[in-house]
């Protein structure tokens, strides 16, 4: 086995232990807090500071990759996850807003690090002229990583049942300790530091084609957790009468099948020349998924069966969204520069963030305020925007290619 596929290994598995806590910890805050009694814009609230850190670890996180190493950052996350779960061990009387979004905060850090860290390294462990290859490896590493998030929602279910909130936290916090520390030992020194010392202007991208991929990026982010974080879990627990356990087991198999299809999207979108993809594939699989929201809401209007109907398109809506999350994938890490790949890399996921928490605080605001089928409208119209900006990514490379 060659040392750079010891390395993905050692990435991989750092990733896949933090994704589960991550997982877990989400659905712990759902669940424990509405048994509390918390409104759901209260709820959607405590996910402020972990999306908002999000945006500037992304930001910030790739010039600390290229001038540290990706291994240090990748370490520096895992240790913030440490810290985010051993806050709340406190007992529940001490579980206030500000102490979880504080906590929040820290493990949006911790995650953003984290995934900025593990997906720049792909691009170093492959020679650049291996596009298919790294479109393969980017999948694999995305969709096994989305999948564990949803064995992670079925954790903190399951958790929360058997050890109780504190006793959950607990035990992820120590189990993650011992990969933190098998990492320090195991991960290559210095991976993905730059050649040359970036300077902290060079933050923002200067790239066209990253700045609309980037934009895109947001609104699909926004569009899918606009009802899919706070408004869905809360629905099926309170409209539809599911027990928490359900809610937390159907929400991890759908994100488990989301991240399996991930991983297979290579084999749907690649050409007959087998050519990996571009700009114009996004487009196309954009337009699929820009008018599922919009179905789904009239399904759950006119036929009789809300529920059935939701679900179904659910499902549906799971197969596309994992495609175009993929191709997304893949676009950002291709794109960016071998030198500095964190960079690019953490730029284009800070727009990620910043969908997520957009998507996010819209979730509870439009759930609290008119119901789930606002959120599938909304939905809707920021999936339009995300078609508009990949159509001006595509027409952008067209340009460049005509030079």
């Amino acid at each position: 086995m060659s040392s750079d596929v010891k390395q993905y290994l050692v990435v991989t598995g750092n990733y896949w232990a933090f994704t589960l806590t991550d997982g877990a910890l989400r659905m712990l805050i759902v669940l424990h807090f509405y048994q509390l009694g918390y409104s759901p814009l209260t709820i959607a609230s405590l996910f402020l500071f972990y999306e908002f850190f999000g945006i500037v670890t992304n930001l910030t996180g790739g010039w600390l990759g290229a001038r540290l190493g990706l291994n240090k950052t990748m370490n520096i996350g895992l240790f913030l996850q440490i810290i985010a779960l051993s806050m709340l061990l406190v007992p529940s009387a001490q579980l206030t807003v500000i102490w979880v979004m504080a906590a929040q905060a820290v493990s949006g850090i911790a995650k953003d690090l984290n995934k900025m860290s593990a997906k720049s390294a792909i691009k170093l462990l492959l020679p650049e002229e291996a596009q298919g290859a790294l479109y393969k490896w980017v999948a694999i590493l995305t969709g096994s990583k989305n999948a564990l998030k949803g064995v992670g929602f079925f954790l903190g279910g399951l958790l929360l049942t058997l050890l109780g909130f504190q006793g959950a936290m607990a035990a992820m916090a120590g189990a993650l300790a011992l990969v933190w520390i098998l990492s320090l030992v195991l991960l290559k020194k210095d991976l993905g530091k730059k050649s040359f010392k970036p300077k902290f202007t060079e933050l923002l991208s200067k790239s066209a084609s990253l700045n609309w991929l980037s934009a895109a990026r947001f609104c699909l982010f926004a569009s899918r957790d606009v009802w899919f974080v706070i408004a869905l879990p809360i629905y099926l627990s309170t409209s539809a009468g599911w027990p928490q356990s359900a809610v937390g087991a159907f929400l991890a198999c759908w994100v488990i099948g989301y991240g399996a299809m991930q991983a297979f999207t290579p084999a749907l979108t690649r050409s007959s020349k087998k050519a990996p993809p571009a700009a114009g594939t996004a487009l196309n699989w954009a337009l699929v998924l820009g008018v599922m929201p919009w179905l789904i809401g009239l399904a759950m209007l006119f036929s009789g069966e809300p529920l059935w109907s939701l679900l179904l398109g659910l499902m549906l809506y799971g197969v596309v969204f994992a495609i175009n999350s993929s191709l997304h994938s893949y676009l950002i890490v291709a794109s960016a520069n071998r030198d500095g790949v964190s960079l690019d890399v953490g730029f284009y996921y800070m727009a990620n963030a910043a969908g997520r928490l957009v998507g996010t605080l819209l979730s509870g605001w439009a759930f609290q305020t008119y119901g789930l089928l606002a959120c599938l409208w909304l939905s809707g119209l920021l999936l339009l925007g995300a078609v508009l900006c990949t159509w001006a990514l595509q027409r952008h490379q067209k340009r460049l290619a005509a030079v």
